[in-house]
């Protein structure tokens, strides 16, 4: 497995992104994380690293817009770029990896 932002293999091209969320509604919390394991690794309480194509991205954008309320719930995306990657400092956990997962 390549550890870049960036990788490519058999065509599908994906980059990682952190996600974040705090949600208050204890129902809506459930959902995002629910969703959000079907897309990435859970790392943190409220934090998600994903491997994701551009088409994956949107996918998971729209899943989580079925369950957040504009105004109080906040989700940040944040791209990690492929230059940026090798600079994770990780304490105690091992650095993001691209485990190859396919959603149905």
């Amino acid at each position: 497995m390549k550890q870049t932002g960036v990788t490519t293999r058999g065509g599908r091209q994906s980059s990682l992104y952190v996600v974040a969320y705090d949600i208050s509604d204890d129902k809506r919390r459930a959902q995002v994380h629910k969703t959000l394991k079907g897309f990435g690794q859970w790392t943190e309480f409220s934090l998600f690293e994903c491997f994701l194509t551009r088409k994956e991205l949107l996918q998971m954008r729209a899943k989580l817009n079925e369950h957040l309320r504009a105004g109080e719930d906040r989700v940040r995306i944040y791209l990690i770029c492929e230059n940026c990657l090798p600079k994770i400092e990780t304490v105690g956990i091992p650095k993001p990896i691209e485990d190859t997962s396919y959603l149905i």
